[in-house]
């Protein structure tokens, strides 16, 4: 009876999980990993390489990319969806121990806060007030450009107090 439910709530987090987007997976995977004991994490690191092993010779001039810092250095214009794609392959291959190809990530990623704002706030700006949405349309993206905006003036408060505290 324990076993037959153990393997149907098994079955259900499997569907749960198949259902989930790809940003949601990595974070729920990231957590069950921070459950896990050091022997199972090597244990699932194995696993992790050996299945990796299948894409090597696929992926190997990605990783080389995505591990030089001077490669990296040119995914700047985030708004290029295929520089955007890049940036998640360049991260999914980044080494666990490439500090510096990171560095150059990281003040990419940062940077990515105000150009998306920026350009969120003009896009839905922009067509919210454009005459050829219906007017249910426009109510629509009016209430998008709203949040979006509440959004953004709760970030800005949260550095501002972020930044005086340190």
């Amino acid at each position: 009876m324990v076993e037959g439910r153990c393997c149907l709530q098994r079955e259900e987090v499997y569907r749960w999980f198949s259902g989930l987007n790809s940003a949601q997976r990595a974070e729920f995977l990231c957590g069950i990993l921070d459950l896990c004991v050091p022997v199972e994490l090597r244990f699932l690191g194995s696993c992790l390489e050996d299945l990796a092993r299948k894409d090597y010779h696929s992926l190997r001039d990605a990783e080389i990319k995505a591990n030089n810092p001077a490669d990296l250095a040119h995914l700047a214009n985030i708004t290029d969806e295929v520089v955007r794609s890049k940036l998640l392959v360049s991260l999914a291959l980044l080494s666990s121990d490439n500090r510096a190809a990171a560095a150059v990530l990281f003040r990419t990623l940062t940077h990515i806060d105000a150009v998306i704002h920026n350009y969120g706030l003009q896009l839905f700006t922009m067509a919210s007030n454009h005459p050829a949405f219906s007017f249910h349309q426009k109510q629509v993206l009016r209430q998008q450009l709203t949040q979006l905006q509440e959004i953004l003036q709760e970030t800005l408060e949260t550095k501002c107090v972020h930044h005086n505290n340190h």
